[in-house]
């Protein structure tokens, strides 16, 4: 069983904020984990601890939950910012760092990873200063943030992303698009799942939110044995 703990980081530019960390015994990576807009990780548990249980040592930023379904360059950069400052917390190592985001958290670590993003209303996001992810993991990504030609030009690793057949909110198409720009540069794999909506892949729902997968305790399941694969291949 992995280890778990709490740790409030202090960082120059940030206020303090926590990190729910996962310590695998015999670690083979790091996971960077980026939640969706309800920014607490601890709703994907069940996932994080499979990870940990299977060589990866977790690391999941806590987030203000953002206020609207549409967030702010502010709300953004700030979870980019919080992002950053959690690979730093892992400096001492020199273990590969991967990365696994759920909704605007896959959003967030494409920024990271260098992706040109602007928020609807064409403010531009900041990106990360230099590559740090070996890997991507997403989950039902919202991609619309980098339809400007370009956007995508320093996204180069190895990615696999999941998304549901019954997603209304970041339709498949959204993820297809992801693939198709990057099909010259990176390795992309798409998985729909037929029966999955946008919040099946989280252990615990949102408040008064339909789930239309008829065994969702079965399928998170298997999805965690399949990005803890993915991740540490």
């Amino acid at each position: 069983m992995g280890i778990e703990s709490d740790t409030n980081i202090v960082s120059n530019e940030l206020e303090p904020f926590t990190i729910t960390r996962i310590e695998a015994e015999q670690p083979k990576c790091i996971a960077l984990f980026a939640v969706g807009r309800g920014g607490n990780p601890a709703r994907h548990h069940h996932l994080l601890q499979t990870m940990a249980n299977r060589s990866c040592t977790v690391i999941a930023p806590h987030f203000e939950m953002l206020a609207s379904s549409v967030p702010t360059k502010a709300e953004l950069d700030m979870r980019i910012h919080r992002l950053e400052a959690s690979i730093d917390s892992c400096a001492y190592s020199n273990l590969p760092i991967v990365g696994i985001g759920h909704s605007i958290g896959a959003t967030a670590l494409l920024a990271l990873q260098g992706a040109e993003g602007e928020t609807l209303d064409g403010q531009q996001l900041i990106t990360g200063a230099t590559p740090r992810l070996e890997r991507l993991a997403l989950l039902a990504p919202p991609t619309d943030f980098f339809r400007r030609p370009g956007a995508l030009h320093r996204i180069k690793m190895p990615m696999k992303i999941w998304v549901g057949a019954k997603d209304t909110i970041t339709p498949p198409a959204q993820s297809r698009f992801l693939m198709d720009v990057l099909a010259a540069q990176a390795s992309v794999a798409v998985q729909v799942d037929p029966d999955a909506g946008h919040f099946t892949y989280m252990d615990e729902l949102p408040p008064n939110v339909p789930e239309p997968h008829p065994d969702r305790n079965t399928f998170l399941a298997g999805l965690a044995d399949e990005i803890t694969a993915f991740l540490v291949a």
